[in-house]
């Protein structure tokens, strides 16, 4: 199936929780979230419709790592207080499998975050996906009109947050 990416955001007065014990934040199948399905059933039928609601959840399907590229600092620079750490991490392989990798992002710490995602526009990938390759074979106009889709969805997350003082925890797994 791969690795997709999933945030659930969380109120203010969640936040130690989210911090303690990201995993109580998160759903406990989040696939089933994101596409439709029964959770947790061994035979399903997709929706293809989120089942959280779009403030609640940001489903990111594979996009994940053009955007942590996209967003990634330049050599030398710092990645603290900008976008890239809505993006950051990948999961550790071990046998047939892996673990995911989690983060808790605070309410004060998504203004910040917003403010350095929003100003991400087109022109700016369009310049980014010059010497970015999809490591899924696309050609570059799909990939390019799949990464701008999901980027909007970024923002568009990330602001609700803002606006409504929420943070996050996202899971890449």
């Amino acid at each position: 199936m791969g690795i997709r990416y999933y945030a659930y955001a969380f109120d203010a007065d969640l936040a130690q929780q989210a911090v303690d014990d990201p995993h109580s934040i998160l759903s406990s199948d989040p696939l089933a979230d994101a596409w439709g399905l029964e959770p947790h059933a061994s035979v399903s039928v997709a929706t293809f419709e989120q089942v959280s609601p779009k403030r609640d959840m940001l489903y990111l399907d594979k996009a994940w790592s053009a955007l942590q590229s996209l967003t990634r600092p330049n050599p030398g620079g710092t990645s603290l207080g900008s976008c890239y750490r809505m993006f950051e991490g990948n999961v550790a392989m071990h046998g047939l499998g892996w673990e995911p990798w989690v983060r808790t992002i605070l309410p004060e710490e998504v203004p910040v975050i917003r403010d350095d995602l929003c100003a991400i526009d087109e022109f700016r990938v369009r310049t980014w996906a010059e010497t970015w390759r999809s490591p899924y074979g696309a050609d570059d106009e799909d990939e390019l009109r799949y990464v701008l889709d999901f980027l909007r969805r970024a923002q568009e997350f990330v602001d609700s947050l803002a606006v409504e003082g929420r943070g996050m925890v996202y899971l890449i797994g």
